[in-house]
């Protein structure tokens, strides 16, 4: 599972940042994160471990508030395009780092990629110092005016490797959480544009070559139009 993670985002630099550069979105969501997390601790996030940083989207964000930000990402490729920060190729299950060494971990739309959120959570607690603070993001998908999902109507699930209901209840059983909802207007040809990252594309089409997953996305969205909303959870815990 993790080698068939780490070569979808091998594959998913340009189209990745394509995407960001049309919709800002998860530069949005890494600073909307971190407002909640400092928000619920307990006022200081001067070190901050931005767990899977990408091609350096969140570690920007994140750099421009904490005093020390390393990126960690298991896909090179992503981290050849990370700069700024100390940037570490690794696994959310084994963190590089001695225990206490973060005010903050923040899993910006990654802790549903791993199999089981449970063992990176657990490494996430041990890397915190007495009150840091973890957050995550995880999606709740496309929805039409009518707050239809739009992959009910359509003869394909679109599934992360966990549910964000799981991601919620692991972070649940470690740290007293808090949890909410953002919303983001967007299009169809956005939709279409997510799934043009192969790595976002495996969410329909996991067994598939890059390539032919990517393909088979737009063909599969080209009937969805109009405007939509896409919705995300986010989970801030506080280390005690």
């Amino acid at each position: 599972m993790k080698d068939a993670i780490k070569a979808n985002f091998d594959a998913s630099v340009s189209a990745y940042d394509a995407y960001e550069r049309r919709t800002g979105r998860f530069a949005a969501l890494a600073r909307l994160l971190y407002a909640e997390m400092a928000a619920r601790g307990d006022g200081t996030l001067d070190a901050l471990l931005d767990a899977g940083a990408g091609s350096g989207v969140s570690t920007r964000v994140f750099g421009e508030a904490a005093s020390r930000t390393v990126a960690l990402d298991i896909s090179r490729e992503m981290l050849r395009e990370n700069s700024g920060s100390p940037c570490i190729q690794g696994d959310f299950d084994h963190l590089p780092f001695a225990d206490g060494t973060f005010d903050g971990v923040a899993f910006t739309a990654s802790l549903f990629l791993v199999p089981d959120p449970t063992v990176a959570v657990e490494e996430a607690e041990r890397v915190l110092r007495t009150g840091g603070v973890v957050g995550a993001v995880a999606p709740l998908g496309w929805y039409t005016d009518d707050g239809t999902d739009v992959f009910e109507t359509l003869d394909r699930d679109s599934r992360s490797p966990t549910r964000t209901d799981d991601v919620e209840a692991a972070l649940a059983e470690t740290f007293a959480v808090s949890t909410g909802t953002w919303r983001f207007a967007t299009t169809a040809d956005d939709l279409r544009l997510f799934h043009e990252i192969p790595a976002m594309a495996a969410r329909l089409y996991p067994r598939l070559s890059p390539d032919e997953r990517v393909e088979k996305a737009v063909e599969l969205l080209d009937t969805v139009d109009g405007t939509l909303e896409q919705r995300w959870r986010w989970i801030v815990g506080v280390s005690e």
